[in-house]
């Protein structure tokens, strides 16, 4: 387990399991679900990284170059998440502040490559950088981040999203986004994907603390109907990308993301 810290504020890193970011603590104050919150033991806690697809992928299927692909199908129908967020991740480097890590896309992905994950902890901060790389031929990628945010602290503030954006994608019958958009976003509950920010999503909880989730992706998942969480997931496309508008992965030209989490 890898250990962050900066000021008061605190980040566990494991990387034998997925590389999750385990814990953001900020003073007393756990911003996200802990492990010891995952009673169904499903790994809804922490932060994790998809790659080299976020969401879902219809069927488990997508073609590139003319040539169709098949990925492991994990949630009912369809592949979810990418192959990267169950696998072990090295250690490339780490400090008191700042650690990167590495992992192999693994044999379930039908192309050589590898995703890196850079995490630098500040005292208002915590900054995340992807990049998503191919061995040899191109191949389509889609990155993000997974966090799952704490509903509720223990003095009983509830979190609110501040979230301001100009379009959503509609989903299908299958309960996957399509690329077709709808303006302006209709009102929650949301397992959707938004665009078109007008500013950073913000959680707030109460007068405890407030979090801005700043990214350069321009996609944002948000996933608000449960008891304990609320998910604002960084997205570089939508779900189902790879089988749209996916980036091309070449290998002088990786897939880059970031994002920032903003307390104050």
């Amino acid at each position: 387990m890898l250990e962050l810290r900066a000021g008061d504020a605190t980040a566990t890193i494991d990387p034998s399991g997925g590389g999750r970011v385990d814990s953001l603590r900020v003073g007393d104050i756990d911003l996200l679900l802990t492990p010891h919150d995952d009673h169904e033991g499903k790994g809804h806690f922490g932060a994790f990284v998809m790659a080299p697809w976020a969401g879902r992928t219809r069927h488990g299927i997508f073609h590139f170059d003319g040539v169709e692909h098949h990925v492991p199908v994990e949630s009912g129908a369809h592949a979810i998440h990418g192959t990267v967020r169950n696998r072990p991740w090295a250690v490339e480097s780490a400090d008191v502040r700042r650690a990167k890590l590495s992992c192999d896309l693994g044999p379930h992905w039908p192309f050589a490559g590898w995703v890196e994950h850079v995490l630098t902890l500040h005292d208002d901060r915590f900054e995340l950088e992807l990049s998503v790389h191919t061995a040899d031929a191109s191949m389509p990628a889609v990155c993000g981040w997974h966090p799952w945010w704490r509903r509720s602290l223990p003095d009983g503030q509830d979190a609110t999203l501040d979230l301001h954006a100009g379009a959503m994608y509609r989903k299908d019958s299958d309960g996957i986004a399509v690329p077709e958009l709808l303006r302006p976003p209709p009102a929650g509950p949301w397992d959707d994907c938004f665009t078109e920010l007008a500013s950073s999503p913000a959680l707030q909880w109460g007068e405890t603390v407030r979090v801005v989730i700043e990214t350069d992706c321009p996609a944002v998942v948000v996933y608000d109907q449960r008891d304990d969480a609320v998910c604002v997931e960084p997205q570089t496309a939508p779900p189902d990308a790879l089988n749209h508008d996916p980036f091309v992965v070449e290998r002088d030209h990786p897939l880059r993301a970031a994002t920032t989490w903003r307390w104050r």
